[in-house]
């Protein structure tokens, strides 16, 4: 099996696009990580996350919005390669206990996320739409703040980290443990795709990784204190507090561009 590593011949199996400024893998290369990624399939998360440091530190990167998933892996990470590079997307419109759990995590794990932020302020950027935008047009809300945020992050890496899981939503569903994020152009990869809610909550639990207390309160998932409320009793969706009374289930990093799922 070829080695997918940051070399040159990893490079050369990447393809640039000077038209659209982004680049495209050669069948090779998907096949490549296509092989890695059934071979991590029934791996620890720990062996995925040392795999992914050999192979592309130090052009790896992780983003993270401090989700359980997000806690366990830097809980991780601290102990495999505590100097990749991690980053929040600070929107400006974050819980305020998303912003305390950072310093938490920074205190216990000696990992210190960088918070990246929009290039307008959240008063900038209200004033520029007439009032927050969130209200009247989510999805171009979190691509200003999020997707261009993210875009500037992962600048000069070749691959990402992310803590999403299948048995989140529909679109999680595909993701594959190593795979090419066609809407980024670059590797990501997911080392907790397979393991469940209840999987994440006993390592956080035994280990005692910090959390958001918001979990406590009955918010499964958490993102922008105005699109995040509280899941009733009843609902089943560990993502139906999240943009509540619309069809938008995703900020749009973890959707799916192309209909062979090559975006996940």
């Amino acid at each position: 099996m070829p080695t997918t590593t940051n070399s040159s011949a990893t490079r050369s199996a990447l393809v640039p696009d000077s038209a659209a400024g982004q680049t495209h893998p050669t069948p090779e290369f998907l096949a490549d990580l296509a092989a890695h990624s059934a071979r991590l399939e029934t791996a620890e998360p720990e062996e995925i996350i040392t795999w992914a440091h050999q192979h592309y530190a130090p052009q790896l990167t992780m983003a993270t919005a401090f989700g359980p998933e997000g806690c366990v892996i830097l809980s991780m990470l601290a102990k495999i390669a505590p100097a990749t590079h991690v980053f929040n997307l600070d929107t400006g419109y974050q819980f305020q206990q998303t912003l305390d759990l950072r310093d938490r995590i920074a205190e216990k794990y000696g990992v210190e996320v960088e918070m990246l932020q929009p290039e307008l302020s959240v008063p900038e950027y209200e004033a520029m739409h007439n009032g927050p935008l969130y209200k009247t047009n989510p999805t171009q809300c979190c691509f200003d703040r999020k997707i261009r945020v993210l875009q500037r992050g992962i600048q000069g890496k070749q691959a990402w980290m992310s803590g999403i899981r299948r048995d989140q939503s529909a679109d999680r569903a595909q993701a594959a443990i190593v795979g090419w994020d066609m809407k980024f152009g670059m590797v990501k990869i997911s080392p907790l795709a397979n393991w469940t809610k209840q999987d994440v909550w006993k390592r956080i639990l035994e280990a005692k990784v910090p959390y958001n207390p918001l979990h406590d309160q009955d918010y499964p998932s958490i993102g922008c204190w105005p699109c995040t409320r509280a899941v009733r009793q009843g609902e089943t969706d560990q993502r139906a507090g999240r943009w509540s009374g619309t069809e938008k289930t995703e900020c749009g990093l973890h959707t799916i561009p192309e209909s062979d799922g090559s975006g996940i």
